[in-house]
């Protein structure tokens, strides 16, 4: 079984499933589909089935180019079809899930995702299969709580089908690092899988790193991200501490990084965004629990993070009282970028959200404007019935205070400061100079 499957994969006969057509799976669809795989793309979600399907992209940095490339359903030699029917999982070879991993909120691993996603494939799950999880999640999921649900029918795990972990190492935005030069980790539950495995991705993926378990893979990417976040979190105490020092963190940060061994730098914000970093984390301190471990530098590195939205608003009223006379209940306020980094029009776990949030919460009139994001969608937590608004000149004079909460390159701040009575800046983005006594660094 496992030499007619890995046959299949090398000559590009093997058809590849992915489940959930987000910021993981779409570009996973791409690569597989431009080396010559035939790809059924799977998600809950219709319109975006119906728009892949016409050839349009719901994804800024995936054009519609792209998609249309790939052929119409209906077309001979298609390489490519969405769907949102799980029954069709029997149809392929291979399934890649990339599904949500949130949090609930008591800050637990919410897996209901990746749960329904797997009894999904165990229904239709036949001999010859290969699953790979790429989802983030805490070290045993893929053999704690995955194998147990595809093994039900009796099939064996390294014989009759197959399983992997692959943590996805997607970042939206970046232009230097996509798929296919992205090292690519792999961990499976036998030898078998993880020679699958690696065939599988080899395909698509320059270097393929195979580690010895699918509990190391997902401990690896868990590192990655808490290395962030704790590296982050330092440099947003530091910020703090700074500002009461009248030192500029951004001057130290560039002096530092001057260093050519030893340092790398990192960047203070409002918060954390993203799918990973303000999550990822707290995967593991829940693992921990079951080991009577206290993640000490995660939870420390999570208490500083999750602040910043507070210390952002604190700062903003304090700017507002001190240097306008004004109080925040009643005051208009425009938030700039909800994205959660610059340049993308990725709007999970944003900072942002938490900063309308809070002001909503003091009574300020809060509005946004996005370049990215037009219209703020529904979210698991919020529910902003807000559009984007217009940047002019008129528009700046109107709010009490701007409040930069990510610092898109298409956006003239030059522009914000002239016309704005106060601008709050959280990234650095106004440059010390004239204005000074309408800036706020927060």
């Amino acid at each position: 079984m496992e030499n007619e499957l890995k046959s299949k994969i090398i000559s590009k006969r093997a058809r590849i499933g992915v489940i959930g057509l987000g910021y993981v799976g779409l570009p996973l669809v791409l690569h597989f589909s431009r080396q010559g795989f035939q790809v059924l793309g799977f998600d809950t979600d219709l319109e975006k089935v119906q728009a892949l399907n016409a050839g349009r992209s719901y994804i800024k940095h995936i054009s519609h180019e792209d998609i249309a490339r790939l052929g119409h359903p209906e077309e001979p030699g298609k390489k490519f079809e969405a769907t949102t029917d799980v029954g069709r999982l029997t149809e392929v070879d291979v399934i890649l899930v990339c599904v949500p991993t949130p949090l609930n909120r008591h800050r637990e691993p919410d897996l209901r995702y990746v749960e329904k996603t797997t009894r999904d494939i165990a229904k239709t799950l036949r001999p010859g299969q290969l699953i790979s999880l790429e989802s983030t999640t805490y070290p045993g999921t893929t053999e704690e709580v995955m194998l147990p649900m595809l093994q039900k029918k009796g099939l064996t795990v390294g014989k009759d089908f197959f399983l992997v972990y692959s943590p996805e190492r997607e970042d939206p935005g970046n232009h230097v690092y996509q798929v296919h030069n992205i090292p690519k980790v792999v961990g499976g539950v036998t030898e078998n899988c993880l020679r699958l495995g690696e065939a599988l991705y080899g395909q698509i993926i320059d270097q393929v790193l195979p580690v010895s378990s699918t509990r190391a893979a997902e401990m690896t990417k868990l590192l990655e991200n808490i290395y962030r976040s704790v590296n982050i979190a330092l440099v947003n105490e530091l910020k703090m501490l700074c500002l009461r020092m009248d030192i500029d963190i951004y001057e130290v940060i560039n002096a530092a990084k001057t260093k050519p061994f030893g340092f790398h730098a990192f960047y203070p914000g409002p918060g954390l965004g993203g799918h990973c970093i303000p999550i990822d984390p707290f995967y593991l301190t829940w693992k921990a629990r079951e080991y009577d471990f206290s993640t000490r530098f995660i939870e420390l590195a999570g208490e500083i993070n999750i602040y910043m939205p507070y210390f952002v608003v604190e700062r903003a009223v304090q700017g507002l009282n001190e240097k306008c006379g004004k109080s925040i209940k009643g005051a208009k306020v425009l938030i700039v970028g909800v994205a959660y980094k610059k340049d993308v029009d990725d709007m999970r776990e944003s900072p942002s959200l938490k900063l309308v949030e809070l002001l909503l919460h003091r009574g300020a009139r809060v509005d946004y404007h996005d370049p990215y994001i037009p219209v703020i969608p529904r979210t698991r937590r919020h529910q902003f019935n807000m559009r984007s608004v217009a940047l002019t000149p008129e528009n700046l004079a109107a709010y009490d205070l701007v409040l930069i909460a990510t610092d898109h390159s298409s956006l003239d701040y030059e522009n914000i400061i002239t016309h704005s009575q106060l601008v709050v800046d959280t990234r650095n983005a106004i440059p010390a100079g004239d204005h000074h006594h309408k800036l706020v660094r927060a």
